[in-house]
């Protein structure tokens, strides 16, 4: 059975999905890099012993992994869209600004076999920003598991849900100052940030918060389906998002969508959530707002437009079929 050495830097839902997507069909080593250098010559054994390297992201822990695919003359597939073809200098964010992490990701990307973005936003900003050439770009969207079955016949709450990690740079990024302060405006709905603190950004957003703000940490998963499946709307106010795996995990849950127009969610959401114009704290409580009146046939909707347009079992026929051409 051919080998595929796993590349990635931290676990993460989507790593993991598709991991076990690989492990239907092939042999799966992972191999975790969570900071910059890796032993060369135990990862140089690794790639020579696998018959393709998969790796998530142009970044410094597939460095090594990709290039030695290269030498070795071995194919390799990666995973982009994100931080690694970014340019968003206002917030402070991507590779693709300049210096040497745009060095980094362009020689990653320029060597790995094929490259996979999560979106057709992704794979235009990917264009625009390396001009690295599209006919070795796949668009395989996510694939969204669908843990809820049915949408429970309870009435939603007057609550509204983020989810994303605190850490400096999401305040902007995720929108998660915005969303804090959102909360003031409408002080009869409660607003719950679910995410790791990363960093003491937390202490941030904690004086900014009004007494209607939970500031959740993380919660195992059973927990946050339950809370998805209480709540009105799911807010994604970011400034950039290369998919929005969590939006669509949302509404498959049931919940609205308020997202901003940034980056791949209008590609998610369509017309089954409120789009605001900007990350202003007021234009997410309006969205908020509107999102409370939204009936049971809009959740419905919500859910459907995930069911049928990124089920997981295309993002599985994706993924095995470059995996099986490249390997065969």
């Amino acid at each position: 059975m051919p080998r595929i050495l796993y590349v990635f830097s931290r676990p993460a839902r989507f790593v993991e999905l598709d991991r076990d997507i690989l492990r239907e069909r092939w042999r799966v080593r992972e191999w975790e890099q969570p900071g910059h250098f890796a032993n060369p010559l135990s990862l140089l054994v690794a790639v020579a012993r696998s018959d393709l390297v998969f790796g998530w992201f142009a970044s410094w822990h597939t460095f090594l992994p990709v290039t030695f695919a290269w030498l070795l003359g071995k194919p390799s597939v990666l995973v982009v869209g994100g931080f690694d073809v970014a340019s968003v200098p206002e917030i402070g964010y991507g590779y693709q600004r300049g210096g040497p992490q745009r060095w980094l990701s362009r020689w990653i990307m320029a060597r790995a076999t094929r490259l996979v973005t999560n979106s057709e936003f992704s794979r235009r900003e990917l264009a625009a920003n390396t001009g690295i050439d599209g006919a070795r770009v796949a668009v395989v969207h996510h694939g969204v598991p669908d843990d809820v079955g049915e949408l429970p016949a309870r009435a939603r709450e007057p609550l509204a849900v983020t989810v994303s990690n605190v850490a400096q740079l999401s305040l902007e990024r995720k929108g998660l100052r915005s969303f804090v302060e959102a909360a003031a405006c409408l002080p009869e709905v409660s607003f719950v940030l679910v995410g790791r603190w990363v960093d003491d950004s937390v202490n941030e957003l904690r004086a900014a918060a009004a007494p209607n703000v939970t500031l959740a940490g993380w919660l195992p998963r059973t927990e946050l389906d339950d809370l998805l499946a209480r709540a009105s709307a799911y807010v994604q106010a970011s400034a950039h998002e290369g998919f929005g795996l969590a939006v669509a995990e949302a509404m498959l849950a049931g919940c609205i969508p308020v997202v901003t127009g940034a980056g791949a969610l209008p590609e998610v959401v369509g017309d089954a959530g409120v789009r605001i114009a900007n990350q202003s704290p007021s234009a997410v409580a309006g969205g908020v707002q509107r999102a409370l009146a939204f009936d049971g046939e809009a959740r419905r909707r919500a859910r459907e437009r995930v069911l049928h347009r990124f089920p997981l079992a295309r993002r599985r026929a994706g993924l095995q079929a470059l995996v099986a051409e490249l390997i065969g």
